[in-house]
C-alpha cells in the first residue's frame, strides 16, 4: 500500500465520519423531544440576572 492510497482512504474516512457526525448533530437538533429544552434555553438571556439590582452600571 502505497502513501497516496492511504491517504485517499483516510481522506474518504474522514469526509464520512464528517458527514455522519453533522448527521447525527442535526437530529438532536430537530428531535421534537428537545424542542421544550432548547425554548428554554433561548429565553436564558432574556430573563433578569438575580445578582443585580435592576440597573446597569458601568465601572468606568
Amino acid at each position: 500500500m502505497t502513501y497516496e492510497q492511504v491517504a485517499s482512504i483516510t481522506q474518504v474516512a474522514a469526509l464520512l465520519f464528517f458527514i455522519a457526525l453533522s448527521v447525527g448533530v442535526l437530529i438532536y437538533a430537530f428531535w421534537p423531544g428537545n424542542k421544550k429544552q432548547f425554548e428554554e434555553d433561548a429565553k436564558i438571556p432574556l430573563e433578569k440576572d438575580p445578582d443585580q439590582d435592576g440597573a446597569l452600571e458601568r465601572d468606568d
